[in-house]
């Protein structure tokens, strides 16, 4: 038997943002931060796990989406109904709304064949399409003016999941789940395949390699990572309507998050997704009332410019530089 290659075992370090990161997500049930400072975080985890999805896809699958949204709506949606209309307990109805997001991104397997910008405008009118078909069918979704009679967040052993706190410990759980999901995929002989993908398709296929259907696989793993995360978020707020769950926010962020995160790590996403979020509520929307998306681009500009392998790609070179050694590019 073959030993596993060296890069799977984690690197220094991984090892130490990993602690951090752990350090850091309950740093604020230890402090009581307040309910206002953990909803920001509630938000930002979602967006972390809708960018963990969209990083999935793109980094594994090779293949960068500007419709998530899509997915993120449709479980929202999804969840909603079924829990309002079926009676079915929430704990349910939100993995079932992964499962129709999944579903959903079946529609889209033809796509698969585009490559490059192609794609990513499908999906994008893939997005556009779902949010129409909210609108239009006003009996079931509520229409344009939206949903709002569906359950809240349980409660769960004792701890109010629809309150602040158990929120934010059940987004943050569902998080860290999903990322040892995609470290396992990545780690995996699948994830090399579809690293090999990503670089040559072509050169894949000649050696046997069933590309369209590893990428199929990952494209409905990424809709029901969306899907979960739209249905909590739909839990968490107790309102919908199409612009807002299908609206291009949804797209457009889980992008910036995972560039300025790093979107070829797992911790990158996340991590950007939370700095970016909050940076956006505290400090832009403050200076910029109107108009504060431009100084999120000014933002991104300049931290690809500085570090285009993000946050996570820019601290693990540094931690790796006093070695002597290249720079640490996490992949």
């Amino acid at each position: 038997m073959s030993a596993k290659p060296a890069s799977f075992r984690p690197t220094m370090p991984e090892t130490i943002a990993g602690v951090a990161l752990l350090l850091v997500a309950v740093a604020p049930i230890v402090f009581d931060v307040g309910n206002y400072a953990l909803g920001l975080l509630v938000s930002s985890l979602v967006l972390a796990g809708l960018g963990l999805s969209w990083a999935l896809l793109g980094n594994l699958g090779g293949m960068v989406s500007f419709g998530h949204a899509a997915f993120f709506g449709v479980g929202a949606y999804a969840s909603a109904l079924v829990s309002a209309r079926l009676g079915l307990p929430v704990v349910v109805a939100v993995p079932l709304g992964g499962l129709v997001a999944s579903l959903s991104a079946i529609t889209m397997l033809p796509t698969l064949r585009l490559s490059g910008p192609y794609f990513a405008l499908a999906i994008l009118a893939y997005a556009q399409i779902f949010r129409i078909l909210a609108t239009e069918a006003a009996s079931i979704t509520g229409g344009a003016g939206g949903l709002q009679r569906y359950p809240s967040l349980p409660t769960i052993l004792g701890l109010d999941l629809s309150s602040r706190t158990g929120s934010y410990l059940l987004v943050l759980s569902v998080v860290a789940v999903f990322a040892g999901v995609y470290v396992a995929i990545r780690r995996s002989h699948v994830g090399i395949a579809l690293r090999a993908i990503a670089e040559s398709e072509v050169a894949t296929r000649v050696v046997g390699v069933d590309s369209l259907r590893l990428k199929a696989w990952m494209l409905l793993l990424s809709a029901f990572m969306a899907g979960v995360f739209g249905a909590l978020n739909a839990h968490v707020i107790g309102f919908l309507e199409p612009d807002y769950a299908f609206g291009g926010s949804w797209s457009m962020m889980p992008i910036i998050a995972a560039v300025f995160g790093g979107y070829r790590t797992v911790l990158g996403p996340i991590c950007g997704a939370v700095a970016i979020y909050l940076f956006d509520q505290l400090v832009a929307k403050s200076l910029i009332p109107v108009g504060h998306e431009i100084l999120l681009g000014v933002v991104l500009a300049v931290m690809v410019l500085i570090a285009p392998n993000g946050i996570a790609g820019f601290v693990g070179g540094l931690l790796d530089r006093p070695k002597g050694g290249r720079p640490h590019v996490a992949t």
